[in-house]
């Protein structure tokens, strides 16, 4: 039986700030699915400090960004409007070894998925990940403020509301993920 799977964003956190609210959703391996490990501002959260903080909290660590990352590395992985298409990398060989990966550590591990950014509607590892995980029977929870939990059917419900089709179009679930998609991807040429 596996353990469910969550996501995280560090936000701005401080280091024990982080690890607590880790520790309070009951998380013991951490994936990092950021495609830059790395944070100007807030160093403590670059790969090589983030690592020996969680270990030493008893939470191991992996990098998973080279597979689950939301800045593709071949052009072939971008819409000709220059963002990253999150449909064709859900698609791509290892975007699904990186999922594979995720599972096989969610039979030993409470997993969290981690991304700099706090709020999952924004980023890559709500819009991209969470339909993934979803479509093979294992919808995540996302690790808000405070450690409220947040399911992805509220995460859905808001999905639709910010495409601006509202709950009553829960039909249009995929179209609104597709929106959301182009709005707030990553583009080539950016720098973020």
């Amino acid at each position: 039986m596996s353990h469910p799977i969550h996501t995280v964003g560090h936000s701005t956190l401080e280091p024990e700030a982080f690890v607590a609210l880790l520790r309070g959703a009951g998380v013991t391996a951490l994936a990092d699915v950021r495609s830059s490990p790395y944070s100007r501002r807030l160093p403590h959260f670059g790969r090589e400090a983030i690592r020996p903080l969680l270990e030493a909290a008893g939470v191991r660590y992996v990098y998973l960004g080279g597979h689950l990352g939301g800045r593709p590395g071949t052009v072939d992985l971008y819409a000709p409007e220059g963002h990253a298409d999150y449909e064709a990398m859900r698609e791509s060989p290892p975007f699904r070894e990186g999922i594979e990966r995720v599972l096989k550590g969610s039979e030993r591990y409470v997993v969290a998925l981690m991304c700099g950014e706090e709020e999952p509607l924004t980023c890559h590892r709500g819009l991209m990940i969470t339909p993934a995980l979803k479509a093979l029977g294992v919808p995540p929870l996302h690790i808000r403020k405070a450690g409220r939990i947040e399911t992805t059917a509220e995460f859905e419900a808001r999905v639709l509301e910010e495409a601006g089709f509202g709950p009553m179009f829960g039909e249009c679930l995929e179209e609104a993920y597709r929106v959301l998609n182009r709005k707030l991807a990553f583009r080539l040429g950016e720098d973020r």
